[in-house]
């Protein structure tokens, strides 16, 4: 715990937040720092995520002029919360930032303030609330059940499943890989009975595997993450044919 007692306190989830930050910026930094044409190394791995990003998500749900405007903001999002779950299964760190609610949040907000930006940006304010939430063709009498559903859809629920969907996966992982090892030392260094520390290599194992597993998860959060910024976007590009 750092400046315990401050506005300023930094506990142990804050500094691996500022840890992988700091590595995600380098990374990048070092990567593009001086481009070549044929990519090699760290550059052409992180030229593959960008084209990821823009190939699998941008261009295949916004289209390729509006995927190319919103690639930085959408590749942000995506290494970011890459980044920032690889830290459960880095030895020493071993959570995720994305754990605890507060990064998820942040997360949930700049996807909010993008999406809906883009509706009053086109719309206006106004007509873009009634584009999203009055369903056209409708009995009249619906209106009164429907609008309330699509508004809370939209603009509720929206941000808080992508917040609530990221923290439940990373910290359901954390917990899972905790229990996992925790149990081997147990069996392995304070188990008095030779039987239970014969189960120590079962947990390790069972802990590897589930690694192996929480690398496939933390990649698939920071996709559908992505995915879902970017479709809430193009529907909101797209209110008027809701």
């Amino acid at each position: 715990m750092l400046f315990q007692g401050t506005p300023f306190e930094l506990d142990r989830v804050m500094l691996i937040r500022i840890l992988m930050t700091l590595v995600l910026c380098l990374v990048m930094v070092v990567a593009f720092r001086a481009p070549k044409i044929i990519p090699r190394g760290l550059q052409n791995v992180a030229e593959i995520g960008v084209q990821f990003v823009r190939e699998q998500i941008a261009d295949e749900i916004l289209g390729k002029e509006s995927g190319k405007k919103f690639l930085p903001l959408l590749s942000t999002i995506f290494f970011a919360v890459l980044f920032m779950n690889l830290s459960s299964v880095i030895p020493g760190l071993n959570i995720s930032p994305n754990a605890r609610i507060g990064m998820p949040i942040v997360l949930a907000a700049v996807a909010y303030v993008a999406f809906v930006g883009v509706g009053i940006k086109k719309y206006g304010f106004f007509s873009f609330v009634r584009h999203s939430t009055v369903v056209p063709n409708v009995p009249a009498a619906m209106h009164v059940m429907l609008i309330p559903i699509e508004f809370l859809s939209t603009f509720i629920l929206r941000p808080f499943t992508l917040t609530v969907r990221l923290m439940a996966n990373m910290l359901a992982g954390h917990i899972m890989l905790v229990l996992f090892f925790s149990a081997t030392s147990f069996f392995l260094l304070d188990a008095d009975a030779s039987w239970m520390k014969g189960l120590s290599p079962f947990s390790l194992l069972g802990g590897f595997a589930f690694t192996l597993f929480e690398l496939l998860v933390i990649f698939l959060q920071a996709y559908v993450f992505t995915l879902l910024t970017a479709v809430y976007i193009g529907q909101s590009q797209h209110a008027d044919s809701h």
